[in-house]
């Protein structure tokens, strides 16, 4: 199986709504005989033991369904850890061989909770052909917000991962005009939309609730051997003047970045690439700030040089290292 293919434009920098790390969850299968549907949505990419058995047979590594001996097909019900509007998907077949399912497709729909029968759901990836041992990423156009997906599968076999990529729409419920929300959070749209280097751990989840839960749940660059220092940029979930900003070193002991800086702008047009171009001439709102080893560090008042609406930040260490968490808090503004 190829690692090295490119991603299409809705993987690149995307939050995958089908993380355990976000709340998502394998809430039922048609059958789950060989192997479980939760390992489906591991965040960690599937594996393979060549001589690891259980009970049932061979062990895998994703969900895998018994043979079907009768009509129909079987299928998992996934709920989100948040609201979204879902940009495509990757179905992977890693390791599955000679028991991939030939097809699949995935409905969505939006509900308070667990859908019953008379949920309304709407296909959002058609059938679509699967191989063996293979990523298979597929673009949704479906402008609509979901939070539960069903993953069919024609009619039976095993899935390595579900990856769901899209955009989490985020509620801003209560407080007034004077709230402090967490603007960078995942879970109110925030994402990373660029970086000059994440050797080590998944630049995303910096963005996610909680501390840490080990030196690989975060941000790291590799160790700089030339002049200047590493950055990563993030875009709000809404507009905001910011109010505080906390960075996260935890279980970053011998290689926390010495100082972390800020520089931020209101940006109302261009792309991704763009963006990251112009960042280099943005407004300083942080000047380099003492970071320390395991820490949860707090900037606020006068730390914030900047006191004006923004929509992205540019985070710098320096040199280099790890940041576990970023958190962005501030009020939201009409602009």
């Amino acid at each position: 199986m190829s690692e090295d293919l490119p991603l299409p434009a809705f993987a690149e920098n995307a939050i995958n709504l089908a993380s355990p790390r976000l709340g998502a969850k394998a809430i039922f299968a048609t059958d789950e005989f060989f192997a479980p549907k939760d390992r489906m949505l591991d965040d960690a990419p599937a594996v393979f033991i060549d001589d690891k058995y259980d009970d049932n047979g061979k062990w895998m590594d994703g969900w895998e369904s018994r043979r079907r001996r009768n009509s129909g097909h079987d299928y998992c019900l996934v709920q989100l850890g948040v609201k979204a509007v879902i940009r495509g998907v990757d179905i992977d077949t890693s390791h599955f061989t000679g028991n991939f399912p030939p097809a699949a497709f995935i409905e969505a729909c939006l509900s308070d909770g667990v859908p019953g029968d008379d949920a309304d759901w709407t296909e959002i990836i058609p059938a679509t052909s699967l191989s063996a041992d293979a990523h298979h990423y597929v673009e949704s156009t479906d402008p609509e917000t979901y939070n539960y997906l069903r993953l069919h599968i024609l009619p039976d076999g095993g899935v390595a991962r579900l990856r769901i990529y899209g955009e989490p729409q985020a509620s801003w419920v209560g407080g007034g005009a004077d709230a402090v929300h967490e603007l960078s959070a995942v879970k109110n749209g925030g994402r990373i939309i660029g970086f000059n280097n994440a050797h080590y751990g998944e630049p995303w989840r910096i963005l996610t609730e909680g501390r840490g839960i080990n030196m690989g749940d975060g941000w790291e660059t590799r160790r700089r051997r030339e002049p200047g220092n590493d950055w990563i940029i993030i875009k709000l979930g809404a507009p905001g003047i910011v109010d505080k900003i906390e960075v996260d070193t935890a279980y970053f002991k011998g290689n926390y970045p010495d100082k972390c800086s800020l520089q931020a702008a209101f940006v109302t047009s261009g792309t991704d690439q763009s963006v990251i171009t112009q960042s280099m001439f943005w407004d300083e709102m942080m000047a380099p700030s003492k970071l320390e080893a395991d820490t949860q560090a707090y900037f606020e008042g006068n730390a914030i040089l900047m006191k004006t609406p923004v929509t992205h930040l540019r985070l710098s260490i320096h040199t280099d290292g790890g940041v576990s968490r970023f958190r962005v808090f501030g009020r939201l503004t009409d602009i």
